[in-house]
This record gives C-alpha cells, sequence and structure tokens, in this order.
C-alpha cells in the first residue's frame, strides 16, 4: 500500500508539474493541437512534429494522382474521402459574390463600390440589413442609387440574395427565372399574397406556379451558411449491447520526434542542447498526459451519464463532481474540456454537453430544449404551438416551474421561429 501511494504521489506531481508548463496542450482542441505544438517548435531545434493529419492528405493526393481512370476517391490506398471533406476549404458567400461584381451588371468604378458596400451588409443568411443612407454617405451617392445598384443582385448567384426580407427575396428569385409569362404573373400575384395563396387554386397555372414558388431557396444564402469544420472527436465510446469501452482517438495524434544528434557548433553549450532536450521529452509527457486525462474524463462521462449512452437522458454533472474525482481544480478540468468531442453511438458531442446546467435536481436543460425541439418537430402546422403552450406541457411532463421567457430563449437558441412566424412558413411550404 505504501509504495502504491509513493507511486501515485509523484506520478501526480509530475502529472502536474507537466500540465502547468503545458497547459495549452491540455486546451487545445484536436484541430489546434498541432498549431499549438509549432508554436514549442519555433524555440527548439531539438524535436520535429510529425503531423498525422497532413500524412494522411499527402497519401489520400497521391493516392489520387495514381488512381487509375474511372476509380472513385477513397479507393486508392486504403484512404477515405473523408480526409479530402477536413481539409478542402470551400469558396465563401463573399468570395463567390465578389466575383461577380463585374461589368455589364456593375459597369462604373462607383456601382462596383456600392455593390461591395451591399456585400459587407449581408447577415449570413444573405439578406441586406445595412443602413442605406450611411452607405449613400460613404460613397457620395443617393439613396436611390444604392437602392438601384442592390436590386441588381437579383441576377447574381444564389438567387434571392442582397434582398431585405422574404418576399423580396422570392420575387429577386422570380426575376431571374426563365418561365412562362402567364406563370411567371401568377407568381407575382401569389407572393403579393402568399398566405393566402389558396385564393388562386382554380387559377390554371396555379400548380405550376406553386412549383416554382416551393423551388424558391430560403433563406438566399441557404447553400453558403458556413460548413462546421469536419470534428475529430478526442474521445470514442464503443459499445456491443450494454457493454461500453472508452478509448482515445489517436488516429490524427501528431507525433514528436526528438532529435539526439550532436551540436557540431561548438558556440553552442552542453546546457542548452540538455535544456532543451528535456523539454522536447517533457513536451512528449504532456502529450501522453494529454490522453490520460482526456480518457479519465471519458470513463467519468460514462459513469456519470450511463443512462445516455443506452438511450436515456443527460443528467446534470458539475465540473466540481468531476474535480473531486481528479484532484485537480475545477478550472483545470474546464481547460481539459473545452474545444473537445466525444463520439459514440447517438453521434458527436462536445465534452460541455455533459455538463448541463441542471433545471432542478433531476432534469437538465438540454433534456427541456430535445423536449421543445420535438414538440416543434412533431406540432400542428395549422396551429404551431405558442411559447406558452409549450411551457404547459414543459411543467406537466417534468412536473417543474418555469417562466415563458425561457421557453423563448431556449427557442432562440434552437433557431426555431415563433409560432406566428413557423404558422408563415408552414403555409408557404404547403
Amino acid at each position: 500500500m505504501k509504495l502504491r501511494t509513493q507511486a501515485s504521489t509523484t506520478l501526480k506531481a509530475k502529472l502536474s508539474s507537466t500540465l502547468k508548463s503545458w497547459l495549452p496542450i491540455l486546451q487545445s482542441g484536436m484541430q489546434d493541437l498541432e498549431e499549438t505544438l509549432g508554436e514549442f517548435a519555433k524555440e527548439n531545434p531539438y524535436f520535429e512534429i510529425k503531423s498525422q493529419i497532413t500524412n494522411d492528405f499527402s497519401s489520400y493526393k497521391r493516392g489520387n494522382r495514381d488512381r487509375p481512370k474511372g476509380a472513385k476517391a477513397g479507393q486508392a490506398g486504403g484512404q477515405s474521402d473523408g480526409i479530402e471533406n477536413f481539409c478542402i476549404q470551400e469558396e465563401s458567400l463573399e468570395e463567390s459574390l465578389l466575383a461577380q461584381i463585374l461589368p455589364p451588371l456593375f459597369p462604373t468604378q462607383t456601382s462596383q463600390n456600392i455593390a461591395l458596400k451591399i456585400i459587407e451588409n449581408l447577415n449570413e443568411e444573405g439578406y441586406f440589413e445595412g443602413d442605406i443612407e450611411h452607405i449613400a454617405k460613404e460613397c457620395y451617392c443617393s439613396t436611390e442609387e444604392i437602392e438601384k445598384i442592390r436590386k441588381r443582385f437579383a441576377y447574381l448567384d444564389p438567387p434571392g440574395i442582397g434582398a431585405k426580407n422574404l418576399k423580396e427575396s422570392f420575387y429577386f428569385q422570380l426575376d431571374n427565372m426563365d418561365i412562362k409569362p402567364e406563370i411567371f404573373e401568377l407568381c407575382s400575384k401569389i407572393l403579393k399574397d402568399l398566405e393566402h395563396h389558396i385564393r388562386f387554386k382554380e387559377e390554371y397555372y396555379y400548380k405550376e406556379a406553386m412549383r416554382v414558388i416551393q423551388s424558391f431557396k430560403n433563406p438566399p444564402a441557404l447553400d453558403f451558411y458556413e460548413r462546421e469544420a469536419a470534428i475529430i472527436p478526442d474521445i470514442l465510446i464503443l459499445q456491443e449491447a450494454h457493454n461500453i469501452q472508452v478509448q482515445i482517438n489517436e488516429k490524427y495524434y501528431p507525433s514528436i520526434e526528438i532529435n539526439f544528434h550532436k551540436e557540431k557548433n561548438s558556440k553552442v553549450k552542453e546546457e542548452f542542447i540538455k535544456i532543451k532536450t528535456k523539454e522536447a521529452k517533457d513536451l512528449v509527457d504532456a502529450l501522453e498526459m494529454r490522453k490520460a486525462t482526456l480518457y479519465k474524463i471519458g470513463i467519468m462521462i460514462v459513469e456519470y451519464q450511463y443512462e445516455f449512452f443506452i438511450g436515456g437522458e443527460i443528467k446534470p454533472m458539475k465540473l466540481k463532481d468531476l474535480a473531486q474525482e481528479f484532484g485537480h481544480a475545477p478550472s483545470t478540468i474546464s481547460r481539459a474540456i473545452s474545444n473537445k468531442f466525444l463520439e459514440c453511438s447517438r453521434g458527436i458531442f462536445p465534452l460541455k454537453v455533459f455538463f448541463a446546467t441542471a433545471i432542478d435536481e433531476e432534469i437538465a436543460n438540454v433534456t427541456i430544449k430535445d423536449f421543445v425541439a420535438d414538440l416543434v418537430k412533431n406540432e400542428n402546422k395549422q396551429k404551431p404551438l405558442s411559447d406558452t403552450k409549450i411551457l404547459k406541457l414543459i411543467e406537466e411532463k417534468f412536473e417543474i416551474k418555469m417562466v415563458r421567457r425561457t421557453i423563448t430563449k431556449y427557442r432562440s437558441q434552437l433557431n426555431i421561429a415563433s409560432s406566428s412566424e413557423r404558422k408563415k412558413l408552414y403555409k408557404m411550404s404547403l
């Protein structure tokens, strides 16, 4: 027992010392880990970072280059196309629009400058939300000129971009379509009173007009929503029946190669070499300790959240509970879970989601949000649920007391429109 305690104390002291020295390594997410190590490498000539992500992608590209014609991506060299998706950056909405600000639509420098200002004032959905008068002052022109240039965005791609609202976006998209004049005219009429489009049901081209309207993108920048960066989970939860195992995902972990070669430059002091070599070895230890720390966190999450991994719901779990098990401060554990992900049979989750804020002793806010999302998903589209009705259903199911503004906040966080807005959207999709 004494030997075990002594060994444990020594290991803990080494772990604590290394983590304090190399805390950025623990704090970095998997995608940022190589960059963090690279900062250390700048000041240390005695180790080299071997990137697993770069190596995999280089092999993938080499495999593509050597692949026979007709073979699919990912078949050569056993590489998957997932790595391609991870490494290739797609064109942004701004880049796409900038490439289109050219004559004849924008023939003068002034028109191009105005167009650039309009692009700067687009929100992520592609709608214009700038101040026309302010832009006019900046460009030394009238507000009418700004509006004239903005409406030319109707002929850019993606269709509907630059509109001020949903209805105008639909008009922009309609103007850009090559359809029969009769269908175009009916679409224009329907768009004026879209919520009551059923009034035009007896029109000869009604079905064709509605198919055109249903093809419009909402919001216009839908295809350019910022793609989530490929997530590389740190922790893997392997499940077989009720048998659950925790593994660290080492596939993309960078490795460190220490150079023990003798320095030829006589001016370099032996002490400097000794210090830098030790730093390199400590860095290797820090990487291993990062893995050990996350592995133990994975074990603790499975113990606390076992019901979730077999299909149940997430239960409240506090950082201080985990910190007590580790013997570390909650702030250290907070850094350890920051920007880290766990993959299990139910998907990929940020570690922080398992440390949900408790609404009461048994129910986490994540559970409430999931319930709200399910309610809206299955609601009567003729009579969408109001926040008050959702609140009542939550209080009945979970036997708790909440206020309506909390439901509004959760709905906003879930990117769910209000009941009146949802009703409009449901009608438009008929």
